[in-house]
């Protein structure tokens, strides 16, 4: 057996810190357009479609954050990030980096792969029912 093949049993927690970091960055975006905190030029009464963008990454990020509902709520936020990216960044130039949208694309992937993968450990959807 491999050393690598060994790091197998640390999938769990592996995929565990990716949820948990990426949650925590998302949160941000949410906070930054509701609180202006993180600091954030944006300033007054925020759109419908913002302020719905904005619920969806805060209430959205903290259950990806404590694994609960991963798997729906991870596909929504997966969804809220493709319609962010082509609404948003795209009609301002194809390339990503030039039109500020990677961090979009790479949210919509990694909640994809959270949809698909499930939340890893340390997740209330791992909880035992009784």
């Amino acid at each position: 057996m491999s050393s690598f093949e060994r790091l197998s049993a640390y999938r769990p927690y592996g995929l565990a810190a990716l949820r948990i970091i990426t949650a925590l960055l998302f949160i941000e975006h949410g906070t930054m357009k509701l609180f202006g905190f993180p600091a954030s030029q944006m300033s007054g009464s925020l759109p419908p479609l913002m302020l719905f963008a904005a619920l969806l990454e805060l209430i959205g990020g903290i259950l990806i954050l404590i694994g609960l509902l991963t798997r729906p709520v991870a596909f929504l936020l997966a969804g809220e990030m493709a319609v962010a990216y082509f609404m948003a960044h795209a009609p301002s130039s194809f390339f990503p980096a030039v039109n500020q949208g990677d961090a979009a694309i790479l949210f919509c992937f990694v909640f994809l792969y959270l949809f698909f993968s499930g939340p890893g450990a340390l997740a209330v959807d791992n909880r035992k029912t009784v």
